[in-house]
């Protein structure tokens, strides 16, 4: 055999263990994407992925104003039964436009009126699974009164326990929303207390679908077992995903609830519970939960170093937390941001035109002071029920709205004057 030929026969048998080895590395590939595939299919996860652009840009609505869904499916989702998911379809049968994982819907309900009638309220809640082409779903919690206190139950939420049946029709507002899980591939770490858990619901369902090897931490923080939301669906989401960590957390057990069957860690969800919990990674925290918990939750990890780019949290509910940096300077940013006085609003198609003081607080409390009928919904940026347009002037927002309101208009619940104002009310 000549030199040439044995040259041959070498790269021959080279080519052969090349092609043998990629065929191996394909068929392992491809049987585990089957596998995935159909533990998603088990799981009821759904596969349509999330058009976005960029990190940061929101996805447009495809409609405007109200549109009218029909429910056509309610579940109860914790032992207490004091959580109902519903399931909306468009009573138009189009197919729905998917939403950033986080996101959420805005309600147009009309409720019976104490004096007789009906009146309208305004009410966002968190859309609390991924995107479908079919139906939306928001998981609503069943407020009570506080304990020995005269304020009434939540009128939305009882409502929706009591009123809104299979196949009662709602007035829905496009998804909207500032608060969602980024696309990148970045460990995340999801924090939920009580029925704070619904946006990050949405984000789980959608990463372990659509980006399987993410990292993946939830802390899910409750009084007690009872009050845990889908407690099977997490279960079996931690089972088949070994990237996805599962903490259930509770602050005030039951004598039924037993340590490490039915939650890992006896206690509220704070930065000591994450420090012992998480490896040292550049994670994105996504928190949502009663005031009182964000805001430790937020100057805490800032105490720990973790950068303020990489925690998030629901703006449209608790308005008032700020970060620790945005609150060292937060005196000297509002003396710099006061208006100047002599500031006068007019009210156009009311009539009236009235001096302004800080002591007026934002423009929506300054109209109702001042009699002057204002739609309003959620009172914190996030509805856009109070859009109002500013004909003249400039106005100062206390806080970024959830809402993007239309350009040349503004939302009188989080703003004040910066100048002397002429607004179409």
């Amino acid at each position: 055999m000549t030199s040439l030929a044995l040259s041959l026969w070498i790269a021959l048998g080279i080519a052969l263990q090349l092609a043998i080895y990629l065929g191996i590395g394909f068929w392992g590939h491809w049987t585990g994407y089957q596998a995935l595939r159909r533990r998603a299919d088990e799981l009821a996860l759904p596969a349509m992925p999330v058009p976005r652009a960029a990190a940061g840009e929101a996805v447009i609505a495809t409609w405007t104003g109200f549109r009218t869904f029909r429910v056509e499916r309610r579940t109860i989702e914790d032992a207490a039964q004091s959580v109902c998911s519903f399931y909306l379809a468009a009573d138009d049968g189009k197919p729905l436009p998917a939403f950033l994982p986080g996101q959420f819907l805005t309600f147009r309900l009309d409720l019976p009126a104490a004096a007789g009638g009906s009146e309208t309220l305004v009410r966002c809640y968190s859309l609390s699974d991924a995107p479908r082409a079919d139906s939306y779903r928001i998981s609503v919690k069943r407020v009570a009164p506080p304990p020995g206190s005269a304020f009434p139950p939540g009128r939305s939420s009882n409502h929706f326990h009591d009123g809104v049946a299979v196949g009662s029709r709602v007035q829905v507002r496009a998804p909207a929303g500032h608060f969602y899980l980024d696309a990148g591939d970045a460990p995340v770490v999801l924090i939920g207390g009580g029925i704070g858990i619904t946006p990050l619901l949405s984000m789980l369902n959608w990463s372990l679908a659509q980006q399987p090897g993410r990292e993946i931490w939830l802390f899910h923080g409750v009084r007690h077992g009872h009050e845990m939301v889908m407690k099977e669906h997490l279960a079996a989401l931690a089972a088949a995903h070994p990237n996805f960590h599962l903490r259930l957390c509770l602050s005030d057990p039951l004598p039924d609830d037993v340590a490490g069957r039915d939650y890992a860690h006896r206690g509220r969800v704070d930065v000591k519970l994450l420090r012992l919990q998480l490896p040292l990674k550049p994670y994105h925290f996504y928190i949502c939960g009663p005031a009182p918990m964000m805001s430790d939750l937020v100057s805490g990890l800032a105490e720990w170093g973790v950068p303020e780019a990489r925690v998030h949290f629901e703006a449209f509910g608790p308005a008032s937390i700020q970060r620790p940096a945005a609150a060292a300077s937060a005196l000297l940013r509002e003396e710099q941001a006061q208006p100047a006085s002599g500031v006068v609003v007019t009210f156009t198609q009311s009539g009236r035109q009235l001096p302004w003081t800080p002591a007026s607080g934002s423009l929506l409390e300054f109209a109702e002071a001042n009699g002057i009928a204002v739609d309003s919904g959620c009172r914190a940026g996030g509805c856009g029920s109070c859009q109002t347009t500013v004909k003249s002037g400039q106005v100062i927002y206390r806080q970024p709205p959830d809402f993007d309101p239309e350009p040349g208009s503004c939302l009188l619940c989080v703003c004040t004057p910066k100048t002397s104002l002429s607004l179409e009310a």
